[in-house]
């Protein structure tokens, strides 16, 4: 949740830090801080703040210094209140040594008791400020064996990065279930948490693995275990453009990442479809196709918006494949007595492949011998790399912390995926080339929607004097509801409540009244008379409604306060479209009320500590 940035080469460092730490603000913080040194004259630059980026921008400015190597940091509060005491870089009791961690130090407690024993003076309340203690007292002569001797004494996560006034021109780095990119740029190294902070300066990349570190000095980066051995690792390039991290005219990222939704779409099916045999192509599944055609159980396993991509995807799995399907908080996955065997298949969702929760469930389900594959975003992260096959979703950077293309590029493909199967599972070839013309059409469609903006923005300001909201959907609109509700939450910190309409009547109808509006997803399908019994029984009781509707209904006009329409397509991709204009009214919403759209309080991009 934290976020890392380092650099070393012939630049001033101190810019290039500040920048990353702007391109990490998305990720969620309350704090920050920089250390910086130049080599020749060993000046440095030592600051620390609380809030923005810009209130740590405004003392920096304040400083003279040049520095060719620094490390920064975004901090999200752990073990600790938000002080500037709290704030990363942390120190040692020489002031020499400076280090920035994410992560979760679960023995500091021990260790801290024993170090104050030896003499060792703590300032901070943070588990971090124990690893700068730890390399103090184990240094004797190299600067990368005093780090690897205190890793060696802790229990818990960490990605940190460390650097020294007495060993100039160096940086360590080092990780275990935290992420640590590495940077190779010309004559300079930059490491950081996430590839957004570099991605400017370079698209050449090493993703660290767990229980390693890599010491970057002047001329180069040497990679090793935790017991200092040399491990080779050639440089990845990333296709990602850095200009997609710009808001492009946009007010915020997040309506700049709704409105790239048809091109996600197109991202996630390109290459993909094979349309004159109904079937689609997944090139990441086929080395385990033959286990998962063997597979009788599928569990999806995400926290969050990825979470209801999973629950949407357990309905059309059951739809299109003849597997048993569940969904599960990956919180709560590996909590329970599992029984899985070579016959189960868990898919791990999550937009970063670095979620903590997600991780810890896919490796439980390793260790239990199912297989194990990914949906991610981000190439090359952890979760990329531990499942046994997956799919990425090549929608490109996402800035906003409240998902939107990845959501929908999350709910594309597992319909490609469920193709895949359903087809080799007495799924007919004209239900494959039909689903298959309407999944092209989806960008069309969900342009259609967007060209409605104005629309949305009106209605969502003349619901602007509200508090709660209910949303509520059913089958295969129920998990959009559930997204609907959590984007309202997230963004504009007014509560809303998402449910399945057909359990309103087991206890939300007892909130409903003038005061306590309703967002209704009332598209055509087989669902659509029971929903509109439930409108009815709203506006019975006085509750005022909002309706999702199919283009053309004008008979639902008649029962209910607001109508936004969206284009028909076939039962299995109406959510997708659906879900778009719950996404425009949670966004123009908080835009009214001021809310900081992009970096919502409280909120991280990628829950990296449990």
């Amino acid at each position: 949740m934290c976020g890392i940035i380092c650099y070393i080469g012939k630049q001033n460092s101190i810019p290039i830090l500040m920048e990353g730490l702007k391109r990490l603000e998305y990720r969620g913080y309350d704090s920050a801080g920089l250390a910086a040194v130049n080599s020749k004259n060993k000046d440095f630059v030592f600051v620390k703040s609380v809030g923005k980026v810009n209130e740590l921008e405004k003392k920096v400015k304040s400083q003279d210094g040049n520095c060719d190597y620094g490390i920064a940091h975004t901090r999200w509060a752990t073990h600790g209140k938000p002080t500037e005491i709290n704030a990363h870089p942390h120190t040692d009791c020489s002031g020499k040594l400076f280090i920035v961690h994410n992560g979760i130090i679960e023995n500091y407690e021990i260790l801290k008791s024993d170090l104050i024993e030896k003499g060792h003076k703590f300032v901070s309340d943070t588990d971090t400020e124990v690893l700068a203690h730890l390399i103090e007292e184990n240094l004797d002569g190299s600067f990368e064996e005093a780090v690897r001797k205190a890793l060696s004494l802790v229990e818990g996560t960490f990605g940190i990065a460390v650097i020294h006034k007495d060993f100039p021109r160096k940086i360590i780095v080092a990780r275990r279930g935290s992420p640590i990119i590495l940077g190779i740029g010309e004559d300079e190294y930059i490491a950081a948490s996430d590839i957004n902070a570099f991605i400017r300066y370079t698209n050449k990349v090493i993703y660290l693995n767990d229980n390693e570190m890599a010491l970057l000095n002047d001329k180069n980066i040497t990679i090793t275990d935790l017991n200092l051995k040399e491990i080779a690792k050639e440089p990845e390039t990333i296709e990602w453009d850095y200009t997609e991290n710009e808001k492009s005219g946009f007010k915020h990222f997040m309506l700049k990442e709704i409105y790239e939704q048809p091109k996600t779409v197109e991202n996630a099916i390109r290459g993909r479809l094979i349309e004159g045999e109904g079937i689609s192509k997944l090139g990441g599944l086929e080395p385990v196709l033959d286990r998962i055609l063997n597979l009788k159980r599928l569990t999806f396993v995400s926290c969050g918006t990825s979470f209801y991509a999973g629950l949407y995807g357990k309905y059309i799995f059951e739809m299109l494949t003849d597997l048993d399907v569940d969904v599960d908080y990956a919180s709560e996955f590996r909590y329970r007595n599992l029984k899985l065997s070579e016959y189960d298949g868990v898919v791990a969702i999550s937009q970063s492949g670095e979620t903590a929760d997600t991780l810890a469930a896919l490796r439980e389900a390793k260790r239990k011998g199912a297989l194990v594959l990914g949906l991610v975003n981000v190439v090359g992260s952890t979760i990329a790399k531990e499942t046994d096959a997956g799919v990425y979703c090549h929608a490109g950077p996402e800035i906003g912390v409240a998902s939107t293309k990845i959501f929908v590029s999350q709910c594309v493909i597992l319909n490609l995926i469920a193709l895949l199967l359903g087809r080799r599972r007495g799924l007919s070839i004209f239900d494959g080339m039909n689903l298959i013309k309407e999944i092209k059409k989806l960008p069309e469609n969900i342009k259609f929607v967007l060209d409605n903006g104005e629309n949305i923005r009106g209605i969502a300001k003349k619901y602007l004097p509200f508090k709660n909201f209910l949303y509520i959907g059913r089958h295969l609109n129920f998990p959009i509801a559930m997204e609907g509700a959590l984007k309202l939450k997230e963004i504009s910190y007014v509560h809303a409540e998402g449910y399945p309409a057909g359990e309103m009547k087991h206890g939300p109808i007892s909130l409903i009244d003038e005061n306590f509006p309703t967002v209704a997803i009332a598209t055509d399908g087989f669902t659509y008379e029971k929903m509109i019994s439930n409108i009815q029984e709203i506006k019975a009781r006085s509750g005022k409604v909002i309706a999702i509707a199919t283009e053309g209904n004008k008979e639902i006009k008649e029962i209910v306060d607001d109508v936004i329409y969206v284009p028909k397509t076939i039962d299995i991709l109406q959510p997708i479209i659906n879900v778009i204009p719950l996404q425009l009214f949670a966004y123009y919403f908080a835009d009214f009320k001021g809310r900081d759209i992009d970096k919502p309080r409280n909120l991280a991009k990628s829950v990296t500590v449990e």
